[in-house]
């Protein structure tokens, strides 16, 4: 299972949440975020790059391995081209209103002469089953969805939405399940069955505060789900 850690922003808890063995980690490039990083954080303060940690310890060889994730929320494609080369990004999550035609022009410009097969991930709101078949839109044109809560947030809300839903998803697809996942949530999320969920995507219950995450909560949580 891909466990995700978004709305990352503190150098050093970023190094410290990548040493947990998680897989993909989440940055937030959305201005009205409260877990926005700002465009004046520099790469290095930020998103430490990794590459000079092989052959160390475990935990960094662990933190090394881990793929960095851009969330936009209807952007200018000129800025997320910028921010995937600046910070060194693996995946496109699309958060907003972005239709096909932007997604496969970005793609293009992107892959193969920014970033050599860039994943893009496009985002869901979802609270009923019709909000799921929205997933037809979109699908041959992304790599991966991720199902969040519908509210007025985009993101980071900390609500849950009925998981049931997700039995109308029959798409080919694979996807994460997201929305208000917290510490008491391991067991639920080892009960939940469905054939493309490929992981989970963890932000606001895991924080002490915006863009913060509680590290010994996400090691406690991973463990169990991962028993």
């Amino acid at each position: 299972m891909i466990i995700k850690v978004c709305g990352m922003r503190d150098a050093e808890n970023i190094r410290q949440v990548a040493a947990l063995g998680i897989d993909w980690m989440g940055f937030i490039f959305f201005p009205k975020s409260p877990r926005y990083v700002s465009q004046l954080s520099s790469n290095a303060g930020i998103i430490p790059d990794y590459s000079s940690l092989i052959g160390k310890t475990d935990n960094d060889v662990s933190a090394s391995k881990v793929k960095r994730v851009g969330v936009f929320v209807d952007d200018m494609p000129q800025n997320i081209v910028t921010r995937v080369y600046n910070y060194k990004l693996d995946i496109v999550q699309l958060h907003g209103s972005e239709n096909t035609v932007m997604i496969d022009n970005l793609r293009r410009t992107l892959d193969p002469d920014i970033h050599p097969n860039i994943k893009i991930m496009k985002a869901l709101n979802i609270k009923t089953a019709d909000d799921v078949a929205k997933y037809k839109d979109y699908e041959g044109h992304v790599d991966y969805f991720l199902f969040d809560t519908k509210t007025p947030l985009k993101g980071g809300s900390g609500e849950q939405f009925d998981w049931s839903v997700l039995d109308a998803y029959d798409g080919k697809t694979p996807f994460l399940l997201s929305g208000g996942i917290g510490p008491d949530d391991a067991e639920r999320i080892r009960e939940f069955s469905h054939p493309q969920c490929i992981g989970i995507d963890l932000n606001s219950k895991f924080e002490t505060s915006p863009a913060f995450k509680d590290v010994e909560k996400l090691r406690k949580f991973i463990e169990q789900v991962r028993q």
